[in-house]
């Protein structure tokens, strides 16, 4: 680790050292710009461009010689408005709303279940459509917290950038994010993010380091393009090792009569020394060919792998909590999957009478592999796909996209957007995951042969926006057959019949007065069909703000003030299994509703954002002591929260 953090502070002292020149704005040869709002105004980026020679160094000077580096000259923008023809460049995020749910899963808006830390294991609490129909790990517990290389930000840089987050989280749960990028020239960038977590236990820590989780995260990122335009390469390499100390949940009380819930620091947990690692690098480049106007040539390559491996002692305590089935080690639980895959993307595309097309090609070869399966889980996937987007003006825009994986899987999806009404449809057939299919640990295994699960889904959403209100009343109906999951048993089942989930939900912003600000969601699910008890999701699921937002000491700060507050009825959660990574069904242990508010403090001076926060403002003003996010596993106590980012433009 030393040695990590040593060549990342001498790669960075070799960027800064070298010599900076300015760089204008990727030019866009003629491509359209989508979100016309979130675009950076290119006049005011390009203001003052008088470019004078300083020491050997350019710099950006206004009409008054003073430095406009800023927000607005360090530029990122995604692979996938380069592919979609519509490169959009967005200046660094300055603003404060939500800046105090700095964690992942607060960011989500609560609408992941983990295991009452940051870190844990996380899955969605409402029903989503996979982004592959193709075969996956289903090793998916960590996935919130790694960024996939295809939404990795790629910069356009005029000086050396820096951005620096520190969160220093109430019972050592602290995170750390360092940012740089620089041009080398006006059209070559390179930069590297870099990410840790230090997580201590929120249940019977140890020590003041017995953390709960230990991640390292790392990518190195770089975009390049040709003198004459033609020719555009993005490309990065992205590494997790992401390590959890399990606790296995605290032991229920009757299970062990001295075991209280609440009790935080003092709870009896079931593990001590099992651990769980999930490690993955992706190798992943975007280039194409510009042809002739209207028409390029793409290809995309990744190279994935996750190794994950679990290991448990079963000569102490933390056996208890294990089946006694053993099938590969009586005195110890070592699994291991070790999943790998191979993807290339072959397509052209371009516009035509002011419409986007694109076709393509795609191969994915891979495999699972693990030392107790008699021989690897291969598979060899190929794909046929394309899509279409009608912009029709800045408001109002339409597109379909489809891929067909031969044989048997497929996606259609399509969107239509307007100023009033903004409609989505998704009908797709995808493949069970690897980990669904094969598996063998030391106290489970199974062979199945499950067929695809089918899905019909149907978004609608109204823009109501007056002057000081804007609401979005929104309907989601899915229809879902085939699905699987893991059952009581804590293995895989696919479900006989149909599912239907119908969830009618509103968005609401309200300006109360010139300085306080209202936000509310809330969403309503039923879930009926033959295969519903598969679907484990709250009926009702709320969050509200309300905060004082105002600049203040004559526009030198800028504050928001307020209280946080989410609910979630009471419903039978998904308990998490450590042993296979896998949340699943049951139907003992009620996770009752309970509303956790949070009052926070967000300021910025300049451009440097200070949060504070105080987790769970109603802790013991309420009839129950505390609540539950996953079977067995408390949300958090009373912690505060402290966090601070900054940026540096030269």
């Amino acid at each position: 680790m030393n040695k990590f953090l040593l060549g990342i502070c001498f790669f960075w002292v070799i960027l800064v050292a070298g010599s900076a020149q300015a760089q204008r704005p990727i030019p866009t040869n003629g491509r359209q710009v989508q979100n016309p709002n979130q675009r950076v105004n290119q006049r005011t980026v390009q203001e003052g461009e008088n470019q004078e020679e300083e020491n050997g160094r350019r710099t950006l000077l206004d009409d008054s010689t003073k430095m406009v580096f800023g927000p607005t000259t360090a530029l990122f923008y995604f692979e996938k408005d380069i592919k979609r023809n519509s490169l959009t460049l967005y200046p660094q995020d300055t603003s404060l709303t939500n800046f105090h749910n700095y964690d992942p899963v607060a960011k989500s808006g609560w609408k992941y279940q983990d295991l009452g830390n940051i870190g844990s294991a996380a899955t969605p609490v409402f029903y989503q459509v996979p982004d592959l129909i193709g075969t996956t790990s289903g090793f998916h517990a960590y996935d919130i917290y790694y960024t996939d290389p295809s939404n990795n930000r790629y910069f356009d840089t005029k000086s050396p950038f820096t951005e620096m987050s520190a969160f220093f989280g109430g019972g050592n749960r602290n995170m750390l994010d360092i940012k740089f990028a620089r041009n080398v020239n006006p059209r070559w960038n390179i930069g590297f993010d870099f990410h840790t977590m230090r997580v201590r236990k929120t249940l019977n820590p140890t020590a003041r380091d017995d953390n709960m989780v230990d991640q390292t995260t790392y990518s190195i990122h770089t975009n390049y393009r040709s003198e004459d335009g033609k020719y555009w390469f993005l490309g990065n390499f992205s590494r997790m090792r992401h390590v959890v100390n399990e606790i296995g949940g605290i032991i229920p009380p009757e299970v062990d009569s001295t075991s209280v819930y609440f009790t935080y620091e003092d709870a009896k947990v079931w593990l001590r020394t099992s651990q769980a690692r999930d490690l993955r690098q992706d190798y992943h480049f975007y280039h194409e060919y510009k042809v002739k106007d209207g028409l390029q040539i793409y290809h995309i390559f990744d190279r994935r792998k996750q190794d994950l491996v679990f290991d448990a002692p079963l000569t102490n305590s933390d056996s208890l909590y294990y089946p006694s089935t053993r099938l590969n080690g009586q005195d110890t639980t070592r699994n291991f999957n070790d999943f790998a895959e191979w993807r290339n993307e072959f397509g052209f595309k371009g516009t035509f009478g002011g419409f986007y097309y694109n076709a393509f090609t795609r191969l994915r070869n891979g495999r699972m592999r693990s030392p107790f399966f008699n021989s690897p889980n291969t598979f060899n996937e190929l794909y046929i796909g394309g899509e279409l987007i009608g912009k029709i003006s800045e408001k109002w825009s339409v597109s379909a996209d489809g891929e067909y994986l031969i044989p048997g899987a497929f996606r259609l999806h399509g969107v239509f957007k307007s100023p009033y009404l903004d409609l989505e449809y998704t009908k797709a057939l995808y493949k069970p995951t690897s980990l669904q299919q094969v598996y063998a640990g030391n106290h489970y295994a199974w062979n199945n042969d499950f067929s695809n699960t089918g899905v019909d889904q149907v978004k609608g959403t109204l823009k109501v926006d007056l002057e000081k209100v804007k609401i979005r009343p929104s309907l989601t109906i899915s229809r879902i057959n085939n699905y699987v999951f893991f059952n009581e048993q804590r293995v895989p089942e696919q479900a006989g019949g149909e599912a239907f989930i119908l969830m009618p939900g509103i968005q609401s912003s309200i300006q109360i007065g010139k300085k306080f600000k209202w936000d509310t969601e809330v969403i309503i699910t039923s879930v009926t069909g033959e295969a519903s008890d598969a679907f484990r999701i709250p009926e009702v699921f709320g969050n509200t703000r309300f905060y004082f937002d105002s600049p203040a000491f004559d526009e030198n700060i800028f504050i928001q003030f307020g209280v946080d507050v989410r609910y979630k009825s009471s419903y039978f959660a998904n308990a998490y299994f450590t042993a296979h990574q896998q949340f699943h069904l049951q139907n003992s242990f009620e996770v009752f509703a309970y509303p956790v508010a949070d009052i926070f403090l967000n300021f910025r001076i300049n451009r440097t954002r200070v949060l504070l926060k105080y987790n769970h403002l109603n802790a013991g003003l309420m009839n129950r002591e505390g609540y539950f996010v996953t079977p067995d596993y408390t949300g958090y106590k009373s912690f505060i929260d402290l966090g601070i980012t900054w940026y540096l433009f030269d």
